[in-house]
């Protein structure tokens, strides 16, 4: 038995070893959507309402400029980079204050346009809108003053707000009384449409007969 057992195990030996089973290739990676593509959390997908949306809390930055420069200015003033001088850098802060209002021009112009376009009065969810993007700014008690400083420091208004607004306006001009805010889905028909009307008018009703006594 012996040399049958060695024999069989040198031809185990020269049989060729078994190749591992591939693994499924990893899939790349989505690539990250581009800033333009990125929608804000919290801000409606409408346009109309959207482009209010960015009106708001554009107005809600600017309107905390005079309250959070002191802070912004002590944290610069602390924090200086070799090379650059502090005055440079706060001039920086009023022309992003200058853009912002020109900016804000901008917005307005492409709501009033859509207005005076739309057959339903919309100026009601614009005005809501606004009012939730201008509510980002609302910051409780628990907020110091350094970290809403710093929070306005590197807040950058959404990359799509200047791109929906000149969409928006762009269409309202086009379309006029035919534009429309939403893309609404159309009334499906009601049933009575479906079914003819007959033409002729259905027989009287017979009177119930008598009941005999």
């Amino acid at each position: 038995m012996a040399p049958l057992f060695l024999a069989f195990a040198l031809f185990l030996l020269g049989q060729p070893a078994e190749a591992p089973a591939e693994s499924p290739a990893a899939e790349p990676p989505a690539p990250a959507p581009a800033a333009e593509d990125r929608w804000p959390s919290g801000a409606p997908h409408d346009d109309y309402a959207f482009v209010a949306w960015c009106y708001g809390t554009l107005r809600g930055y600017l309107d905390l400029h005079d309250q959070v420069m002191p802070e912004v200015t002590r944290i610069e003033a602390t924090y200086r980079p070799p090379g650059r001088k502090l005055s440079d850098d706060l001039k920086v802060y009023a022309d992003m204050e200058k853009a912002g209002r020109a900016q804000l021009k901008v917005y307005q112009a492409a709501l009033t346009a859509a207005e005076k376009a739309s057959l339903k009065p919309i100026n009601t969810i614009g005005a809501a809108a606004l009012n939730k993007g201008r509510a980002t700014w609302n910051a409780g008690p628990e907020v110091t003053k350094a970290r809403l400083a710093q929070a306005w420091m590197s807040w950058t208004l959404p990359a799509r707000c200047d791109t929906a607004a000149r969409d928006l306006e762009a269409r309202a001009t086009l379309f006029g009384a035919s534009f429309k805010v939403n893309d609404e889905p159309e009334a499906a028909p009601a049933a009575a449409e479906a079914t003819p009307a007959p033409e002729t008018a259905p027989p009287p009703q017979q009177p119930p007969a008598p009941t005999p006594n």
